[in-house]
């Protein structure tokens, strides 16, 4: 009996780490990377949906143009997917 149970926690704990921990350090590492990967006029959103195009580059933070001027955003505040989506050219179905 204890070691069916003892099977039963490992496959639990496998199953939790495959699902849940791997996919987020995954999700971790590939925006790590794309943010620092970016580069001078390329155009970015941040997590709170600022849209802008970086105009100076520093160790923690961007310098993104907006609109109506300028604004510093830490370099954590990048969304990933939202930038992606935003620089990715629309298909257009003929």
């Amino acid at each position: 009996m204890p070691t069916g149970q003892i099977i039963t926690m490992v496959l639990i704990i496998v199953v939790f780490y495959f699902f849940m921990i791997r996919p987020q350090v995954k999700k971790q590492k590939d925006q790590k990377k794309y943010v620092e990967e970016l580069k001078k006029g390329d155009r970015v959103v941040t997590n709170a949906g600022i849209h802008g195009r970086i105009i100076d580059l520093n160790d923690t933070t961007f310098l993104v143009e907006i609109e109506n001027g300028k604004m510093r955003v830490d370099k954590a505040a990048i969304s990933l997917e939202a930038s992606k989506a935003l620089n990715t050219p629309a298909v257009v179905k003929a």
